[in-house]
């Protein structure tokens, strides 16, 4: 099966040695996007929803040049520097997946790249 690295310019660029999104087969996977600003490369206020939405947007991009959109995502994973924001971050995230959410699983973690409150990847589903 052959490996496709994916690239956005109009998502931040990997802070590490990563790829932004990998598709293989019908799949692609994409990295963990957090509230950077693509155009500045610093993370946007330090705030949840704000942060959320940044974080979407960047997720957006990222599938956008995998050739996907939310509609195809199968899974996401939250990461949350504090449970606490849980809330706020799902009445953004809501707003981005509509009536038909992918499966997700969110967890807390001690710390984010860049001191951001939250992180999300996603997997999505390309058929040929």
């Amino acid at each position: 099966m052959h490996k496709e690295i994916i690239y956005s310019s109009e998502a931040p660029a990997a802070v590490g040695p990563y790829s932004q999104a990998v598709r293989c087969g019908s799949f692609l996977f994409t990295a963990g996007q957090v509230g950077l600003n693509p155009a500045t490369g610093a993370l946007v206020e330090d705030d949840i929803a704000v942060q959320t939405t940044r974080a979407l947007h960047n997720l957006k991009a990222v599938l956008s040049a995998g050739g996907a959109d939310f509609a195809s995502v199968v899974k996401t994973t939250v990461f949350l520097k504090d449970m606490a924001e849980f809330g706020a971050m799902n009445e953004v995230y809501k707003t981005f997946f509509g009536d038909s959410p992918p499966a997700r699983s969110a967890v807390q973690v001690a710390a984010l790249p860049l001191g951001a409150r939250v992180e999300i990847e996603a997997v999505a589903y390309l058929p040929d």
